[in-house]
């Protein structure tokens, strides 16, 4: 096993359960003795509405394995911040109020979140943090190697600019927001690969990850640099890469330089078959989200077993150390790796993706 200080740097591997050991288990799954039944309300916290897959994936997979687990008495209570850290604050101090069993919190703001986590705590209700680590005392987290996105974004960049790369190409950064502690750590891992190979002409944090805001930083940057003289744009996310996209197009760029994203998008898995962006990072929502849910349940009834082979990692956030975590696998997807990624594993059917507008673009994919 390894331990991880997510405030500071992650390490590049992920962490297979197979073969571990397990951890501080108090009890077979058999004769461990629940705190609670299956009658149990789990709150989940959502952050915003701009990245699609919270609403399309990550919720749906957690409230669908949640009634599973708990033989369909199990009731979940969402809510979406829509990029509101004031918003999430109330929301979760609602679900305190109103006495849930456990909360799942992908957090706004990861700093501003803290004091409502140590309440939930004097209330007696385990926090799971979701995605993004949570400041104060989360009971486990949940996510993926954040550098090693960031790593793997970058690598594939490079790799779209070919073997005649150099170290005057000019790459603009479109980061994400400074207050998702995830940013920081992609940032990190891109950065880590892109120094020295290429040049950092411009770099910028997106509030929010707004994807409006992200095309006018790039607008900016055509400004500066010269549109024919960006050779790519590391994008951290798929909404923000659409406004990369546009403030491009703006400038009356036709040929799209290699930019990169994160999540999968529908519509950027079809800019990335029409040549508008180059990659994505498939992070699979499956495995992270189940295992979510799986943690919020077993933590709640007792079942330490099970609790501890799926958190059979540490991580370190700023406010406390020694969290229970699991990380999760990623992918690169670029044209030639989407029937292998995102529609092997059925996120989506060739029938979402190669509409009227992509048929053409699909044939040539083998998407059929």
């Amino acid at each position: 096993m390894r331990r991880i200080a997510m405030s500071v740097a992650a390490s590049t591997m992920t962490l297979s359960l197979a073969g571990c050991g397990v951890l501080n288990a108090t009890g077979s799954s058999t004769t461990a003795t629940p705190t609670k039944g299956n009658d149990i309300t789990v709150g989940v916290l959502m952050p915003d509405k701009i990245n699609t897959r919270y609403t399309n994936f990550d919720y749906p997979i957690m409230k669908s394995k949640i009634v599973e687990l708990t033989n369909k008495q199990g009731r979940v209570d969402y809510e979406n911040a829509a990029s509101s850290a004031a918003t999430q604050t109330k929301q979760m101090q609602k679900m305190i109020d109103g006495k849930v069993d456990v909360i799942i919190l992908d957090a706004v703001d990861a700093h501003a979140i803290a004091s409502t986590v140590k309440k939930a705590k004097v209330a007696g209700i385990p926090v799971i943090a979701y995605d993004r680590l949570a400041e104060g005392p989360i009971d486990s987290y949940v996510s993926f190697d954040n550098e090693l996105v960031g790593e793997v974004q970058a690598r594939t960049l490079l790799e779209g600019l070919g073997s005649n790369v150099d170290s005057s190409d000019k790459v603009v950064m479109v980061n994400g927001s400074l207050t998702d502690p995830n940013a920081k750590q992609f940032k990190t891992g891109a950065v880590s690969e892109l120094t020295g190979k290429v040049t950092i002409a411009a770099s910028y944090d997106t509030k929010d990850w707004d994807p409006g805001v992200a095309q006018k930083e790039v607008a900016k940057a055509i400004a500066s640099i010269g549109r024919d003289n960006i050779a790519a744009v590391y994008s951290a996310n798929d909404a923000m890469a659409a406004g990369v996209v546009k403030a491009l197009k703006a400038a009356g760029v036709t040929n799209m330089p290699p930019i990169t994203g994160q999540d999968a998008d529908l519509d950027a898995i079809q800019r990335i078959l029409s040549g508008e962006q180059y990659m994505t990072v498939y992070k699979p929502y499956p495995d992270e989200a189940e295992a979510a849910a799986e943690m919020a349940v077993y933590r709640v009834q007792g079942k330490d077993i099970q609790f501890d082979a799926l958190t059979q990692d540490t991580v370190d956030s700023p406010t406390n150390k020694d969290i229970p975590s699991q990380l999760v696998q990623v992918n690169a997807v670029t044209k030639s790796k989407i029937k292998d990624t995102v529609v092997a594993d059925g996120i989506y059917k060739i029938s979402q993706i190669c509409t009227a507008a992509y048929k053409t673009a699909c044939a040539e994919a083998g998407l059929k």
